[in-house]
């Protein structure tokens, strides 16, 4: 995330916002009270209302709630009549693919973080999440190799060989159990800048099948 964030209040200017956009080069501004708690988000889609629908006329039958909305942004001179509320928001140890998911399914290009109490901590956007792809391989197989197999898995060395060629991670090797494998499959996929895992593990005794039992008449 990027943790120098652009905020206004609740009271600051329409002009003010827009201003702030065009100086920085960004598209979105969190609305915070004087706790630091995010309050709302103010987007360029709401700045642009006023210039869409100013002058414009009522429409005289059905008015969608977007329309409602659009007009009451037209209307707006501060950046509480202006921002979408409640804010979408993340914490710091949201998952990097559930942000994304978020980014996805609202249709917003950037989302406060904020920490237990709504106080904002930084910003995370498009641009930051895929920033993690671009990790270098070694980095990469470091993590796969000390952080799963080693800190979690406690796996000896040697028993799993880790590649990782432009992303993709390839876990070749034998363990004892199938359970084993396969979170050492799910845990590199979560490791950030891996794109695929190949797995090629092979394991000892199949732990994740029910065990037969028979009956003694």
């Amino acid at each position: 995330m990027t943790t120098e964030v652009v905020t206004v209040r609740s009271e600051t200017p329409y002009r003010v916002i827009v201003d702030l956009l065009t100086e920085r080069g960004i598209s979105a501004v969190p609305v915070i009270d004087d706790f630091d708690r995010v309050q709302g988000v103010v987007s360029e889609s709401d700045l642009l209302a006023k210039v869409e629908l100013t002058g414009q006329p009522e429409p005289k039958f059905f008015v969608s709630r977007r329309h409602r909305v659009a007009r009451s942004h037209a209307a707006a001179s501060v950046a509480e009549q202006l921002m979408s509320t409640p804010a979408i928001t993340v914490t710091c140890t949201t998952p990097l693919a559930t942000a994304a998911k978020l980014l996805d399914e609202e249709h917003v290009k950037r989302l406060p973080v904020v920490d237990e109490l709504g106080r904002l901590k930084g910003i995370v956007s498009r641009r930051d999440l895929l920033k993690m792809y671009l990790r270098p391989d070694a980095d990469i197989r470091a993590d796969v190799v000390e952080e799963v197999l080693r800190r979690v898995l406690t796996i000896e060395e040697g028993l799993i060989q880790v590649v990782v060629r432009d992303g993709v991670v390839t876990l070749d090797g034998g363990v004892d159990r199938r359970s084993t494998a396969q979170i050492a499959v799910r845990l590199a996929y979560g490791v950030p800048g891996v794109v695929q895992v190949t797995d090629r593990l092979v394991y000892t005794f199949d732990d994740t099948q029910p065990i037969a039992t028979s009956m003694i008449a």
